[in-house]
């Protein structure tokens, strides 16, 4: 049979897959601190503040009744983040935590929130992976379940708002673009959004697809994002430096092109060493590093997303 843009979107969509440069302009550079073994670093976001050294790229906003933070790095560097976001944010507490995805360098803070009382907000599909003990293609080994405390306990289906610190909060849920469990968190009055793994300004997020990811949902999030984003809106990745939203057009464009190169290969019944080979991102290698790795999960979760009738 042959293989078509169309006909994977229709497929897919049947399994609910297709449901749905330097620091970024105005930023401020802080000088870095060390909290503990980590060396965390803070970047004045106007607002908002940007932590790095943690594991993963980490937002957080002051309130009185505590801070509102995003993602939470590597379980190893907790106490270190929590230190410098309490320090930045002249708060005691960390009020509500919100994980972007599950990967293991988004959840390391969980445990000490949820212990001290903050809310868990994440997609329910990041509380079902936390749940559970869970295999990825993108770590070795397994990954065991976290501890109750650890849990979200305050989970979304699809997109929404809320309110912290007087502002609207806009956050959106993207299937299978880097897990099955990718939200978005967008601040418009300070056109900020931090959209976890989804995109990077300096290397390549990776699919794990033994996870519901693929190249179609990777595809239909930056599409969206693309659309969310003006030219100038800060993007914050989960790691390197802060984008801009002119760079996730660009990188919306660079996608819809692979995924249509993609389709050609597996109408040649090429697999995912084949595509390697071929290298189809060769060009972008000066920016964001060797390809193969992408390249082989790319068209690898194709084939694992695409089933014939």
């Amino acid at each position: 049979m042959l293989v078509t843009y169309q006909s994977i979107e229709h497929r897919s969509s049947r399994r609910r897959f297709l449901q749905v440069s330097a620091a970024a302009l105005g930023s401020v550079l802080l000088p870095s601190a060390s909290f503990g073994q980590a060396k965390i670093s803070t970047t004045d976001l106007g607002g908002a503040t940007l932590f790095q050294g943690a594991g993963c790229n980490v937002v957080a906003l002051p309130e009185p009744d505590g801070a509102l933070m995003i993602d939470g790095g590597l379980a190893a560097n907790a106490d270190a983040l929590l230190a410098a976001v309490k320090t930045a944010t002249h708060t005691t507490r960390i009020n509500t935590l919100i994980n972007t995805h599950w990967h293991p360098e988004q959840v390391g803070a969980n445990e000490a929130v949820g212990r001290a009382g903050g809310v868990i907000f994440a997609h329910e599909k990041t509380k079902t992976y936390l749940s559970n003990a869970v295999y990825s293609a993108l770590f070795k080994g397994r990954r065991r379940a976290l501890p109750e405390p650890a849990r979200p306990t305050k989970t979304i289906r699809g997109d929404g708002s809320m309110e912290f610190a007087g502002q609207k909060i806009d956050y959106g849920y993207m299937p299978a673009a880097h897990t099955d469990s990718d939200i978005y968190i967008h601040f418009p009055q300070m056109n900020l959004i931090v959209v976890g793994g989804v995109v990077s300004g300096e290397e390549w997020p990776l699919l794990d697809y033994r996870n519901g990811a693929w190249l179609g949902g990777r595809v239909r999030a930056v599409e969206h994002l693309a659309d969310v984003v003006k030219p100038d809106t800060r993007v914050v990745p989960a790691n390197g430096r802060v984008m801009t939203g002119a760079e996730v057009v660009r990188q919306r464009d660079m996608y819809q092109t692979l995924f249509k190169t993609m389709i050609g290969y597996l109408n040649m019944g090429l697999g995912p060493e084949d595509a390697v080979v071929k290298n189809p991102l060769k060009q972008y290698t000066p920016q964001f590093g060797d390809p193969s790795a992408f390249t082989y999960g790319a068209l690898k979760s194709m084939m694992i997303a695409y089933v014939p009738d």
